[in-house]
């Protein structure tokens, strides 16, 4: 009887963790995703060290390896911080910010933004270089006009000059979005060794 009851506990004991391991699986797969900020390109909004949670669901549900839509909800809108597979290697995530969705048209003079035709009222970018190079040497300051294709995005670091995006190695495929960062749940500031307490539970936008 004694070890009936022995063997039952145990059961119902692995069966919970089971339970756990699923539930966490199938949170991390669908809804939500954790992701350190690694370098300054989203500076000032993101800074290194910064620990974000993604929400995963915000832009539908995918099929896990293959990334189809399932159940659509809404596509990434321009202004979303995104969290997205780096194209040119796809082990890595990269976070950056839509700049342009499909079928607009950008062009970048001498670091101003034109979506359409229109100068773009940039309020989340930071430009630290007064160095205005021209489309020839390389793309930072002077792009374009490039059409975004259906079903991709034109992604920018908010820090302007010291950001690789869609300016040097091109679009996103809405694919490859893993979600959209919601909030910052810790923050390091490794030189400092000290917490960044001032930033933990800050909401993004």
């Amino acid at each position: 009887m004694a070890d009936a009851k022995i063997k039952s506990k145990i059961r119902e004991f692995i069966e919970g963790i089971i339970a756990a391991v699923l539930i966490a699986l199938l949170i991390t797969t669908f809804v939500i995703k954790m992701y350190k900020i690694p370098s300054r390109s989203m500076v000032p909004t993101l800074l290194v060290g910064d620990q974000l949670v993604v929400n995963k669901l915000i832009y539908g549900i995918k099929i896990p390896y293959f990334r189809n839509t399932i159940i659509p909800i809404t596509d990434p809108q321009r202004g979303d911080i995104i969290v997205f597979i780096y194209p040119k290697d796809r082990s890595i995530d990269f976070i950056k910010r839509v700049i342009g969705i499909g079928g607009d048209t950008i062009e970048i003079k001498d670091k101003k933004i034109f979506i359409n035709g229109k100068v773009f009222t940039d309020n989340t970018g930071i430009y630290t270089d007064k160095i205005i190079y021209p489309g020839s040497v390389q793309p930072r300051d002077n792009f374009g006009p490039v059409t975004v294709p259906k079903g991709s995005l034109f992604v920018l670091g908010d820090n302007r000059d010291e950001s690789m995006d869609s300016r040097f190695w091109g679009f996103v495929d809405l694919k490859d979005v893993q979600g959209k960062a919601f909030i910052i749940y810790w923050s390091w500031n490794h030189d400092e060794r000290k917490i960044r307490w001032q930033r933990l539970g800050n909401l993004l936008h």
